[in-house]
């Protein structure tokens, strides 16, 4: 390849001190994203990019693949309220799903909201929704341009028109109705300045109270804690709609407060766990009986029965106890427990009746995980869908009274998925930690070292990796690619000791978990480090540019997507303070070291020679502020001591990936493919490596 030549950007004498340490940080001015300078900056290197995308021959080959991939017809999220079945619907290349009401699940159904008409360029997208109990109407959240902030309208289903109801400045939340229709709760922060409202750090979170047809300048405040400014609230109403529940955190971890406040009167909240020793989720109740789903004591998950009137943990109640699977969730649907398990990192689903009894488990389709459930307690059906590497997203109905499956809707895509298999494999970590990897591939695949391999990993706040169905994987496979999930600590797939096991002063242990799943791939004759590609996001964005520092002759190339890579300043942006438990804060001198330790941004060094590197964010991440991928892609392409590729692609009107327009995800997948593609000489005309 020949040396770029990279967009001159500009270097100050920025120095920070951190517990006597003086720290440079050359690039600071490109924090400001909206600055003329920056805008400039941004201009440059998408036209770099571009340029560099566009003289590789397979980018417009695959763009017209991805976009015959996606064009089919596809069911999302289904449920009932008030006789009405409500459900999401893609017609194909619809930038964003459509919401329809049907009478039964047979007709077609009406459009109740169609997000596509919002906008020209599908950059409006629906984020969040909340129907009150009787179905009428339909509070729903829209952001713009990928931006976390959310603004609440209300739609009656009946007459298929907006209320005046307007609410702004909303984020992080649910609405959360009156079970009488009159009204929801919500959660908002104070209007931000205008020039901070996509960086400012989000503080004194409160929660309001919205009567229907009135002005969001009347709404009832509910709870603030200006004394615990980091406080972040979240609002449930019991089973009979007597009890207002608030989850209380304070950060990312499944640590969390429980108050609740009796409706029926004017009490005030009650304190019912009043610590951030293990996290509870409330499931359901029976009057004054509440079931919680905790970590309390049981670090793989249980549920409990806590009598609010005899609150103290001795009075405590198991009914699911802690098992050797991960319990991820519980939902009551027809005065079921439905229980969702993590079995090496895949799900299994099992009933419980209300006193933690065994029913009976229910058969999922393959190795693979549900992505939605929705039921109500006194439903008699619940709806799920289940999906997996080589399964697309399928909408499955389940009949309690019968205790019968059907398959309500599949997709029929142009792709044989027959031919492909997924194996799940363990590498062994630096430490002697058996971790799980998901390996894709064609059944006939040889195993000679020569297979283009790409690794993805995520390894962080207690989320679990499983398998999942994604379009635009299907024409990494087609061209002969191997795609392998690593899970990795940091993660929720064994519960909280995996999850902790990966944090603060024990995140190095993610990286390892990464680089041996890499090495164990190179070892089994999958791929060899010409061959292998990383990519992760947000988090795996920081696991990715972690190990480009501290492995960089490992890989192949790397796709650093919206990644947290400034592990120095990350705390003072947006909703960054939050993540402290997973990550430490430099503003602690013992923490500091090991932040900078790993932090990407920190660890570059001149004249080392990096693997091919595309960077991709957005100019309006609102979640993971785009000036980690500027600084890092600045300070990259300064250290690079070979003629690799370091490329940032910036796209512009989007944030952290939340209701991006499919238009959107095909141009920037073609641009990811095309990249891995040259980096790795992928000749995409000899087809797929096989035994034949």
């Amino acid at each position: 390849m020949t040396k770029l030549q990279y967009p001159t950007t500009r270097s100050v004498e920025q120095f920070d001190d951190y517990h006597g340490t003086r720290m440079r940080d050359p690039y600071r001015w490109l924090e400001d994203s909206d600055a003329p300078e920056t805008r400039a900056w941004i201009a440059a290197q998408n036209e770099l990019t571009t340029s560099c995308l566009e003289r590789i021959p397979a980018r417009e080959q695959f763009r017209r693949r991805l976009s015959e991939l996606w064009d089919h017809a596809r069911v999302g999220a289904t449920w009932q309220r008030g006789g009405r079945y409500f459900q999401f619907r893609n017609s194909g290349l619809q930038n964003q799903s459509v919401l329809y009401v049907m009478r039964t699940l047979d007709d077609d159904g009406e459009v109740l909201l169609d997000p596509n008409a919002l906008s020209s360029d599908g950059t409006v997208a629906l984020t969040n929704w909340s129907l009150s109990r009787d179905g009428r109407f339909l509070a729903y959240a829209l952001s713009s341009s990928g931006s976390d902030w959310q603004t609440w309208r209300v739609r009656d289903v009946h007459m298929r028109d907006d209320l005046p109801d307007r609410i702004e400045w909303s984020k992080f939340g649910p609405a959360t109705w009156l079970h009488d229709g009159s009204g929801f709760y919500y959660t908002r922060f104070d209007e931000p300045e205008p020039s901070a409202a996509y960086t400012a750090a989000n503080f004194n979170q409160k929660i309001c109270f919205h009567r229907l047809d009135s002005e969001q300048a009347d709404d009832t405040l509910v709870l603030a804690r200006s004394d615990h400014p980091d406080w972040r609230f979240g609002t449930q109403i019991s089973d009979e709609g007597r009890y207002l529940i608030v989850h209380v955190r304070n950060s990312t971890a499944r640590r969390n407060r429980i108050f609740f406040k009796d409706l029926t009167c004017s009490a005030e909240f009650v304190a019912l766990i009043d610590n951030f020793e293990a996290g509870y989720d409330f499931v359901g109740n029976d009057g004054t009986c509440f079931y919680f789903w905790t970590n309390h004591d049981a670090p793989r998950g249980a549920l409990i029965a806590i009598d609010i009137a005899q609150p103290d943990a001795a009075h405590w109640q198991m009914l699911i106890a802690e098992g050797d699977d991960a319990l991820e969730a519980v939902s009551v649907v027809h005065d079921t427990f439905v229980a969702l398990y993590l079995h090496d990192a895949h799900h299994r689903m099992t009933l419980f009746d209300l006193n933690g009894q065994f029913v009976h488990d229910i058969a999922l389709p393959t190795l693979g995980s549900i992505l939605s459930l929705d039921g109500e307690r006194d439903d008699h059906e619940m709806f799920y869908i289940f999906h997996s590497f080589a399964h697309p997203p399928s909408l499955y109905r389940f009949d309690f009274t019968q205790r019968a499956i059907n398959l309500i809707a599949a997709p029929e895509l142009d792709f044989d998925l027959s031919v492909y298999e997924t194996t799940q494999a363990f590498a062994t970590s630096k430490d002697g930690t058996r971790v799980p990897l998901f390996v894709v591939h064609r059944k006939d695949l040889q195993r000679d070292g020569e297979n283009p391999t790409l690794l993805y990993g995520y390894g962080g706040f207690n989320i679990a990796l499983t398998p999942n169905f994604i379009v635009n994987r299907l024409l990494w496979l087609e061209l002969g690619g191997v795609f392998v999930m690593a899970n990795l600590r940091g993660g929720g797939e064994y519960g909280e000791a995996w999850h902790e096991a990966g944090t603060i002063h024990h995140k190095q242990n993610v990286f390892d978990d990464f680089i041996a799943c890499a090495e164990h791939l190179i070892r089994e004759r999958i791929t060899t480090t010409p061959k292998l590609a990383i990519q992760g996001g947000s988090n795996g964005g920081l696991l990715i540019g972690a190990c480009i520092t501290q492995r960089p002759e490992l890989l192949g190339a790397a796709n650093v997507a919206v990644g947290v890579l400034d592990m120095l300043r990350y705390h003072q942006f947006t909703v960054g303070a939050a993540w402290a438990t997973d990550y430490g804060s430099a503003d602690d001198p013992e923490q500091f070291k090991t932040l900078l330790a790993y932090s990407p941004l920190h660890n570059l060094r001149a004249g080392r020679c990096y693997p091919p590197t595309l960077i991709t964010t957005s100019d309006h991440d609102d979640r993971v502020v785009p000036a980690h991928s500027f600084k890092f892609a600045a300070t990259m392409q300064a250290a690079q001591g070979c003629d690799n590729p370091v490329l940032i692609r910036i796209q512009t009107k989007a944030g952290h990936g939340m209701g991006k327009p499919t238009k959107i995800i095909i141009e920037e997948a073609a641009d990811v493919w095309a990249f891995f593609a040259e980096a790795l000489q992928l000749t995409t005309d000899d087809g797929p490596r096989t035994t034949e």
